[in-house]
């Protein structure tokens, strides 16, 4: 296993993470327009992605465990590529290993962002709905008016009196 194949797959990572981020960005759009079917099919196109990067993540963990191994290196639960660049500085050139994985680290930073705007959003869009919705369900009244009653009809007890006969 060399340093090239793990930056080949870290590249594939950072190819599919560019896309994602595409789709977050456009979700966002189609949040704000309130299109649900194109946000629909864009969830879809979003979870074929995540798989996809899942199947690359895994094959990346193999390289590195192998490379790890091959190293003679004792492996932690899940290898990074920050142990690699340890390992590897002193045989190998890291630099390309080292550009990419600082690429791929900041663009799920982006990604991350993106998506908690989007969680913003449609968490705002939610209270709205639940608001909109309260407003137009009939509240129950805690007093019970009866409006058939005598002092409706005009045939109360009650004396008919102005204003102006009120003294101050």
């Amino acid at each position: 296993m060399s340093i090239a194949t793990i930056v080949a797959t870290l590249e594939k990572l950072e190819k599919m993470h560019k896309s994602l981020l595409e789709l977050a960005l456009a979700k966002t759009e189609y949040i704000k327009q309130g299109d649900m079917e194109k946000l629909d099919q864009l969830i879809k196109n979003e979870q074929a992605h995540v798989a996809a990067i899942d199947t690359i993540e895994q094959q990346r963990q193999v390289m590195v465990t192998d490379y790890l191994r091959a190293k003679g290196i004792a492996l932690t639960d899940t290898p990074s590529v920050a142990e690699v660049i340890e390992v590897a500085q002193a045989s190998e050139p890291t630099e390309a290993l080292v550009a990419v994985r600082e690429r791929l680290v900041e663009l799920l930073g982006k990604l991350k962002a993106q998506n908690d705007l989007n969680q913003k959003m449609v968490l705002n869009s939610l209270q709205i709905i639940n608001i909109t919705l309260d407003a137009m369900r009939p509240q129950p009244r805690s007093e019970q008016f009866n409006y058939s009653g005598a002092e409706v009809r005009g045939q109360s007890d009650i004396s008919r009196r102005s204003f102006n006969e009120f003294k101050a």
